[in-house]
């Protein structure tokens, strides 16, 4: 009978043994990649989130750079990494939300092979002109003889979509120029190359406050504390118009939840840091402390959006 019972409570402290002897995530350094190149937007962000994570983590948060395809690559290489919460993609729109109706193959599927950690901002859209230009008003925009052209960072990107769903929900033309990246679209519309730009808040916000470009339209659903005479799309009467370029944290599917509750806390304290709302709020630029459902649902919610509309517009990336 001794014996049985010594047995069985060896058994018993097998798991508590076992516990003990399980390294305390996370134990080495961590992997953010990025699938834009250095020195943009999302590559910047990334490394000032990374360095407020760093420190409570006890472990480098290191910025990888994976650019090509739409992020395609770097999503890929997060996708195909073990779910162990030490290789995580900084997403968007496009890796999450529109890739899969812009491509006809992937190599990952955003909706089986990526699981949201937490959610970093989203960027208001606005509809510029020139100081000068004789568009005085959004109504204007849209009865212009001619469509007006208007410039975008990109093909599918969030600015060229939301404007051609601007054009669907108000019933007007515009004439599509994309550009690689909005400065460029900005330098063209104050040289008189473009009638517009829609552009996010994050490039056009100090354009509108040094008084180089004027907006007739931002596409929230309240107006930009930082262009707080600009009317929303709704104040003018037009219906679910609301778009935002936004950026957020995933990591590959199956890692582990406590693994992505202590990321989503870490990630919202670095966002919510006094720096990073600083930085945030002088470009427009808005936060939310979502959990990771919550983030997983607006996700959902945005490909019921766009996705059908890329179809409709018979945008592809891969042809």
């Amino acid at each position: 009978m001794l014996r049985r019972r010594a047995v069985l409570g060896t058994a018993l402290a097998l798991p508590t043994l076992a516990q003990a002897q399980t390294p305390t995530w996370p134990e080495r350094p961590l992997r953010w990649v990025v699938g834009y190149p250095p020195g943009g937007p999302s590559d910047t962000y990334a490394r000032l989130i990374a360095s407020f994570i760093t420190p409570r983590l006890g472990q480098t948060m290191l910025v990888e750079n994976r650019p090509g395809g739409g992020a395609v690559l770097a999503s890929e290489t997060v996708s195909r990494s073990a779910p162990d919460g030490y290789t995580l993609l900084h997403a968007d729109n496009g890796n999450l939300v529109y890739n899969p109706a812009l491509y006809a193959r992937l190599p990952y599927d955003p909706d089986r092979d990526l699981t949201g950690v937490g959610f970093i901002g989203r960027f208001p859209l606005f509809l510029v002109v020139r100081p000068d230009s004789p568009i005085d008003s959004f109504a204007a925009y849209t009865k212009q003889a001619s469509p007006p052209t208007y410039g975008s960072p990109a093909v599918a990107s969030p600015h060229h979509l939301a404007m051609e769903m601007l054009k669907r929900r108000a019933g007007f033309d515009a004439t599509h120029v994309p550009y690689r990246g909005g400065p460029a679209a900005m330098q063209d519309l104050l040289g008189g190359t473009l009638d517009s730009v829609l552009i996010d808040c994050a490039t056009g916000i100090p354009f509108l406050r040094d008084g180089k470009a004027r907006a007739l339209v931002v596409l929230s659903e309240a107006r930009s504390a930082q262009a707080p005479t600009v009317p929303t799309a709704l104040e003018l009467g037009i219906g679910q118009a609301v778009a935002f370029g936004w950026q957020s944290m995933h990591a590959p599917a199956g890692t582990p939840p406590a693994v992505i509750e202590r990321l989503n806390q870490d990630l919202r304290a670095a966002v919510a840091s006094d720096a990073m709302q600083e930085r945030m709020r002088g470009l427009g630029i808005e936060s939310a402390p979502w959990t990771p459902a919550a983030l997983n649902d607006f996700v959902a919610k945005e490909n019921g959006v766009w996705r059908p509309l890329i179809r409709e517009l018979g945008i592809r990336l891969d042809s």
